[in-house]
């Protein structure tokens, strides 16, 4: 599965703009964009420092089924990170936030961890993450020329779903100089959307997993799966928790190490 090596000549249509940040985001600025892939409109958010005219290293941050580019946890790693001096992009998934149908993202994450391919619904799900992928190289298409952004510093970060279709995406794209993986899996569904099958192209480039010892999603032996795929180096990192329960030191361990690849 490719997304940079086939990018298509399709115009971006990009718009972007400023938007006013909410109390808890007071210090940091907001900026919503919007672009065209596959002929689908993605919604996106752009969180920056409050320091004007520098341009800063980028991650690419996503969530999981169900959520959206402005959920409450991806807050919670983004915004000691912007804090730091680094920009976080996120984009709404299909199916999620903007282009929601929650019951169908959750039914996407478990097409993505049926162990037996075949299954129905198999082409539907195929769609969708072909989609997701190209929806992530398109965003960094677009925000190539921010004038903010310094685009040969970028990393990817992503949660659950977002962690697996980023496997996908990073092992075919060269723009991300390292991935931090939060419960992912791998040696699950069809080859074309197995992580485990793709996720070797990523080596040289460093890998993160991040993972909960009593995760009632993602199947121990994926993630092990997933880490035995890869190629080096790579490191993993238990939290005893549960799918929805990574906060505090599970973040400050992604930032630790994102942190050298964004030249922080």
């Amino acid at each position: 599965m490719s997304s940079h090596a086939t990018r298509s000549a399709e115009p971006l249509d990009l718009w972007i703009r400023d938007m006013p940040s909410p109390p808890r985001l007071a210090d940091l600025r907001q900026q919503r964009f919007e672009l065209t892939s596959r002929g689908d409109r993605v919604p996106g958010r752009l969180l920056l420092p409050s320091d004007r005219g520098v341009r800063h290293p980028l991650v690419l941050l996503q969530h999981g089924a169900g959520g959206a580019k402005d959920a409450d946890y991806l807050d919670a790693a983004a915004v000691p990170w912007v804090r730091a001096g680094a920009a976080v992009a996120s984009i709404d998934f299909p199916l999620h936030g903007e282009r929601a149908s929650a019951k169908l993202g959750i039914d996407l994450l478990r097409g993505l961890v049926a162990t037996a391919p075949g299954s129905a619904g198999d082409d539907f799900r195929l769609g969708l993450v072909r989609q997701a992928v190209a929806d992530l190289g398109r965003t960094l298409d677009a925000l190539a020329d921010h004038p903010e952004l310094d685009s040969s510093r970028l990393v990817y970060a992503g949660f659950s779903m977002g962690a697996i279709l980023g496997a996908l995406f990073c092992a075919d794209d060269p723009r991300p100089r390292a991935a931090a993986l939060a419960l992912a899996g791998g040696g699950i569904g069809p080859t074309e959307v197995d992580p485990a099958a793709h996720i070797a192209r990523f080596s040289p480039r460093p890998l993160l997993f991040v993972n909960a010892t009593r995760d009632q999603v993602i199947p121990r032996k994926a993630t092990e799966a997933l880490f035995e795929a890869a190629g080096d180096p790579k490191q993993i990192v238990w939290f005893d928790s549960d799918h929805a329960g990574l906060r505090g030191a599970a973040l400050k361990a992604m930032w630790g190490f994102l942190r050298e690849p964004l030249g922080l």
